[in-house]
C-alpha cells in the first residue's frame, strides 16, 4: 500500500489501477482505499481482476474513498474508463454518476442479502462425514515422499488442454468447440484459434516455456481438530482443514477434508499427496519481447497459453498419480471431456478455493516439498504463486 500511494505521489499520476487475482487482493483493495482517504488524496481508483466485481467494489471500496472508484469488468474497457476520468469536463459528472450508481447498487445488494446462519463448530463435528474405516480399502503409494520433474515435455500436456478458459481470458463466452460456429463470436474466435495455434508451435519448436513439478506422497492421519498430520520422513507436518458450518438441513452432513484421511486413533496409516506444477519459466521474457515491439497481443497470448499449459499439466500429472504412481484407479479410461467434469476417483483441491479457502496452507506445502528450492516457484507476499502460470493443491485419493 505505501509503495502503491508513494509511487502515485511521486509520478503525479491520473489513476490508480488495481488488480486482484486472489482473494486476499480484495481486503488488500479495501485497504488502499482506506488508506487514500485517510491522507486526504483524490486519484480516482480502477478496480478489476480476476477475484474483483461491481458488488465487491460498490460494498466494500467505495464506501471507504470519498473519491472515485469504478470497477472494470475487463481490460478492453478501461480506456474508455480512464478517458472519462481525465477529461476535465466529463470527470466531475461522471465521478458523481458513479457514486451515486454504486450507492443504488449497494442499497439493494444489502436489502436482497439473506442472514446466513451457522452453528457452532462441536455441532458441525458431530455430524461430520463418515466413513467405514474398518472395511475401508486403503491404497499404498508405490513411492513415498518427493519428487520432482525437472523439464516435462509439453508435447505430453497437448491432450489435456481445456480450451475453453483460453477463450474466456479473451472475453468470448462459449464452450470450445461449439465456440468456433457461435453466430456472434464464431469467425472471431475461430482467428484467434488459429493464432493461438501458431502460437503454441512456436513454443514447441523452439522450446520456449519450460515445465517443472515438484509433487509427493506422504502417511497421514485426521486427528479431532480437523487438521490432518502427516510425516516427510522424521518431519511432520499438519494441514488445517476447515469443517462446513453453514446451517443445513436435518440429516446433513457438514464436511471438511480431514473427514476423507483414516483417524489417528484408529491405528491406520492412510496417506495424502501434495503438488505444484509451473509451465510458467520463459513466459515473462517471451511476453516482454513482445511488448518492447508493441505487440501486445501477443504478449497476452503467451501468458494464456502459459496458463493453459499449467492446468494441462495438473491434469496430467493428475491422471499419472491416480493410474500410475499412487495407483488407486490403475483401471480408469477417461476421455478429455470427462477429465474437465472430473469424473475420476479422489480430488485435487487447492488452497484458496472453496474446500479449503485458507490460501496460508499454501506454506505448508511449500515448507513440505521445498517447492522454491526444487523448482523455483515462488508464493509472493500475498500467496500468489510466482511465475504465474502455476497449480498447486493437495492430492486426496479416497473414492468417496
Amino acid at each position: 500500500t505505501e509503495k502503491i500511494i508513494q509511487t502515485a505521489i511521486e509520478e503525479k499520476v491520473d489513476v490508480i489501477g488495481l488488480s486482484g487475482l486472489i482473494t486476499p487482493s480484495l481486503d488488500e483493495m479495501v485497504h488502499i482505499a482506506d488508506e487514500l482517504q485517510r491522507q486526504n488524496l483524490d486519484f480516482p481508483l480502477l478496480i478489476g481482476g480476476a477475484t474483483t466485481s461491481k458488488a465487491h467494489t460498490a460494498v466494500k471500496i467505495d464506501p471507504k474513498y470519498k473519491n472515485t472508484v469504478v470497477h472494470v469488468n475487463d481490460a478492453s474497457r478501461a480506456v474508455g474508463v480512464v478517458s472519462s476520468l481525465i477529461n476535465k469536463e466529463k470527470s466531475t459528472g461522471y465521478s458523481l454518476e458513479l457514486k451515486k450508481e454504486y450507492e443504488e447498487f449497494r442499497e439493494k445488494f444489502l436489502n436482497r442479502q439473506i442472514e446466513k446462519e451457522y452453528i457452532p463448530l462441536e455441532e458441525a463435528r458431530k455430524s461430520k462425514f463418515t466413513i467405514d474405516w474398518e472395511n475401508e480399502e486403503i491404497f499404498t503409494p508405490k513411492n513415498l515422499g518427493v519428487q520432482i520433474i525437472e523439464n516435462q515435455n509439453l508435447e505430453e500436456l497437448l491432450p489435456f488442454i481445456d480450451w475453453s478458459p483460453f477463450f474466456r481470458s479473451w472475453d468470448f463466452h462459449g464452450k470450445y468447440p461449439n465456440i468456433l460456429d457461435d453466430k456472434v463470436v464464431g469467425v472471431q474466435a475461430t482467428e484467434l484459434f488459429a493464432d493461438a495455434q501458431k502460437m503454441l508451435k512456436k513454443i514447441l519448436d523452439e522450446k520456449l516455456l519450460t515445465a517443472k513439478a515438484v509433487f509427493g506422497f506422504f502417511p497421514a492421519n485426521s486427528n479431532e481438530f480437523d487438521d490432518i498430520e502427516l510425516k516427510n520422513g522424521s518431519e511432520e507436518f499438519t494441514f488445517r482443514t476447515l469443517r462446513q458450518q453453514l446451517k443445513k438441513s436435518d440429516g446433513k452432513e457438514y464436511l471438511a477434508l480431514s473427514d476423507f484421511i483414516a483417524p489417528k486413533n484408529l491405528g491406520k496409516e492412510d496417506y495424502v499427496g501434495a503438488f505444484c506444477v509451473t509451465a510458467g519459466f520463459g513466459t515473462d521474457e517471451l511476453a516482454k519481447k513482445y511488448e518492447n515491439e508493441h505487440d501486445d497481443y501477443n504478449a497476452i497470448m503467451v501468458k494464456a497459453l502459459a496458463d493453459r499449459f499449467a492446468e494441462a499439466f495438473a491434469e496430467f500429472l493428475h491422471k499419472k498419480v491416480r493410474t500410475e504412481i499412487w495407483g488407486y484407479a490403475s483401471d480408469e479410461d477417461l476421455g478429455n471431456e470427462e477429465l474437465i467434469s472430473e469424473k475420476y476417483k479422489g480430488i485435487r483441491p487447492a488452497p484458496g478455493y472453496p474446500a479449503c479457502p485458507d490460501h496460508l496452507e499454501k506454506q505448508t506445502i511449500w515448507e513440505l516439498m521445498k517447492v522454491k528450492e526444487n523448482i523455483g516457484v515462488e508464493l509472493t507476499e500475498s500467496l500468489a504463486m510466482f511465475p504465474t502460470a502455476s497449480v498447486s493443491g493437495y492430492y486426496f485419493g479416497n473414492p468417496k
